[in-house]
Formats: structure tokens, C-alpha cells, sequence
């Protein structure tokens, strides 16, 4: 399965160019990603083992409309099977599209930090890490470590209360998970990260309640949408405005494309 398309609120399109994953920390055990390899074998031959590729490397640069893309939606970029010489592929191939933004988001913050410091990092890859609890906000301080311009956080599927340090973190995704055996999420666990990015001035985009399905209980929370993204989303835009489909006015991008305009 190659397809570009995704329902993913925070990007607008992705890009796997690898597949499979193993689980690492609680918030793998429901993979979405492994349940699609399961849902839809005929695309996935090797199910959900760690596949590379390559065919797909050059696939961004095809799209001429800028974009947020989300990399590896299906796998995880600093997986331990990957080679060194195809995450730098990667990357050369994400420099080479200035016009697009990449979101890289990982679990494995210790072979994140081996590799950052081997690795050229462009303006237009933001660098994020996986924190379902308590126990892995340890990975927050290896991407403190990452020379990205934006560094994200990916609290979902949140599974407890999170005392979080976003000293340095420009964004912060918060959602509940869904599926048949989703994990419950408690309001207060979300209104308090909420007000944590308000006090250190983070970007905060809620994803979903979850439930059965990703859209069973909505999205909002004390009767607002939160759908902020970080102030270099605005900035990328006005730089390649040039790009973008003519027909829309900045105005309508801010709209479209979920900027925040603190």
C-alpha cells in the first residue's frame, strides 16, 4: 500500500518509504499501523515486518504542491534495522524539497540521538518523539538534543497524567486512542496539557477523544476546536506561497492549513 492519502488531521499527506515496526513501549500495543498490514495483506507481503522502500524514495519530489508529510506513518524511521545509509537517503532526498515539511516522529530516542548528530537537518524537518506516559517523557530531552526547527510531541495515545518540560518543543499533538480495545482517556490528563502549552507558549493540537472509531466522540474539547500548528507552518507557507494553488489567499491557507497565528 503506497497510497498518499491519510485521514491523519495534522499532515496532508504520507510518505513510507519503509514499512513494519515492532512494539517498544505501551502505546505500541494497539498499533494502527499493524492493523492495517492485517486488515489488507494483499499490500503488505511482508506484513508487518521492517521493509525498506526504495522505490518510493523519490516519490516527494513529484509533489509540486507544498505539504506537510508525515515520513513513515507505517514504520519508524530510526528503527534499528534501518541502515544508516538509508536514513541519510532519506534526509538527502527531504533536502532536496524545500518546498514541503516533513514530520519524522520516532519511539527510539537513544538510536535518535546516535544518528542527529550524523545527519544534516534542514529547515523543512521537524523531528518529533511518541510520549504516552509518565515513563517515556525521557524522550523529550534526547529531542531537546535534535538540531531540528521544529520539535513535536506526539501524546497519543495518551494513557496518563503527563508533567511535561517544553523548554524548546514548538508543538504538541494530543489524542485518545481508538479501536475495538481502546484504552479510556480522561478529560482532565488532556486539559492539563493543554494548559501546560499555554504557560511555556506551545502550539496545541488536539486529534481526537477516540473511541470505537478515530471520529466516535469528536475532537472538541470545552466546546473549541484546537487546531494549532507551529509558527513555522505560517512562515513556510509565506515563503513558497509562490506554490501554492494561486486560487487561495493567504487567508485561506491560514484556514485550509491550520496555522496558528499567535
Amino acid at each position: 500500500m503506497s497510497s498518499t492519502k491519510t485521514g491523519i488531521e495534522w499532515t496532508d499527506k504520507t510518505w513510507n518509504p519503509t514499512t513494519g515496526c515492532n512494539k517498544v513501549s505501551p502505546g505500541c500495543l494497539h498499533c494502527y499501523a499493524e492493523a492495517l498490514t492485517k486488515r489488507f495483506p494483499q499490500n503488505f507481503a511482508e506484513g508487518f515486518k521492517l521493509t525498506l522502500h526504495p522505490e518510493r524514495l523519490a516519490q516527494p519530489k513529484h509533489w509540486r504542491t507544498p505539504s506537510r508529510i508525515f515520513v513513515n506513518s507505517m514504520s519508524d524511521l530510526f528503527h534499528e534495522d534501518v541502515p544508516f545509509s538509508y536514513v541519510k537517503s532519506v534526509f538527502e532526498v527531504m533536502s532536496e524539497t524545500p518546498w514541503h515539511i516533513y514530520q519524522i516522529l520516532t519511539k527510539r530516542d537513544e538510536r535518535l540521538i546516535d544518528l542527529a548528530s550524523k545527519l544534516e537537518w534542514p529547515d523543512n524537518v521537524w523531528m518529533g518523539v511518541s510520549v504516552e506516559n509518565q515513563k517515556y517523557v525521557r524522550r523529550i530531552d534526547a529531542l531537546r538534543k535534535v538540531p531540528a526547527k521544529v520539535r513535536f510531541l506526539s501524546c497519543e495515545p495518551l494513557l496518563d497524567r503527563l508533567d511535561l518540560n517544553l523548554q524548546d518543543i514548538h508543538w504538541v499533538i494530543v489524542g485518545g486512542e481508538s479501536g475495538s480495545n481502546h484504552r479510556l482517556v480522561e478529560a482532565e490528563w488532556i486539559c492539563d496539557i493543554l494548559q501546560q502549552t499555554r504557560e511555556a507558549d506551545v502550539a496545541f493540537f488536539f486529534k481526537q477523544w477516540g473511541g470505537i472509531h478515530s471520529k466516535a466522540k469528536g475532537r472538541s474539547l470545552d466546546g473549541k476546536t484546537w487546531l494549532e500548528m507551529p509558527l513555522a507552518w505560517k512562515e513556510h507557507v509565506i515563503k513558497w506561497e509562490h506554490k501554492f494553488p494561486k486560487r487561495l489567499s493567504l487567508d485561506e491557507l491560514e484556514r485550509n492549513y491550520l496555522i496558528s497565528i499567535e
